[in-house]
């Protein structure tokens, strides 16, 4: 994912994943611990393609390269909130 656009299409295809899972786990086609458990990589991953974007935003806005923006590990990512 090396700009913006390559960026959201990743959080589309996360989103709609996460879509098929819940529509999957409503048809019983999915148990509940493989659903918790897929929902949350995905959260995981999703946080990291934001930050990610929120990253090259603030390069962009001040006048650095937003190539250089780098995706944080997620221990870093969701870190954030402790």
């Amino acid at each position: 994912m090396s700009d913006d656009k390559g960026i959201f299409s990743r959080i589309d295809e996360l989103v709609a994943e996460e879509h098929e899972l819940r529509t999957k786990h409503a048809a019983g086609q999915v148990d509940n611990a493989d659903e918790q458990a897929r929902l949350r990589a995905l959260e995981v991953e999703l946080d990291q393609c934001w930050d990610l974007l929120r990253q090259r935003r603030a390069k962009r806005e001040f006048g650095e390269n937003p190539d250089d923006a780098q995706a944080r590990t997620s221990d870093t990512v969701e870190g954030y909130l402790n």
